[in-house]
């Protein structure tokens, strides 16, 4: 079995994260369908404090992960991000959408947020 990618802690630590168990938990799924959507670059974990750790942001109150989360990250992946690169991306502030991609994700603009991670590749 291939280990599970993990971005470093570079969130800020006001910034909900969920243990993998809950995040399998939250989207009724077997523990290893999340540690396969980690390592299919579905979703993307931090380690904080020797712990994986999945941002809470990218789970919905109906416990469905993000729209358009995996395909941003596929796209960033594919344009060479590392994993704390695509973490930094999506929790930095653009003014020019404005937010953070995170954001604009959960806000259904994600068309917007995956035209930007594919302009990024150029």
């Amino acid at each position: 079995m291939s280990s599970i990618p993990a971005a470093a802690d570079v969130l800020d630590p006001d910034v909900p994260v969920l243990p993998l168990p809950d995040v399998a938990e939250r989207l009724d799924q077997p523990i290893t369908r999340v540690h396969q959507a980690l390592r299919d670059h579905h979703l993307i974990a931090v380690r904080r404090r020797g712990v994986l750790m999945v941002p809470a942001e990218f789970i919905t109150d109906d416990g469905d992960v993000v729209k358009g989360l995996p395909g941003t990250i596929t796209v960033l992946n594919d344009s060479g991000f590392s994993p704390d690169e695509v973490i930094r991306w999506l929790f930095t502030a653009d003014e020019t959408l404005p937010g953070r991609p995170i954001d604009a994700l959960r806000g259904d603009r994600g068309r917007e947020v995956k035209r930007r991670a594919q302009a990024l590749a150029f």
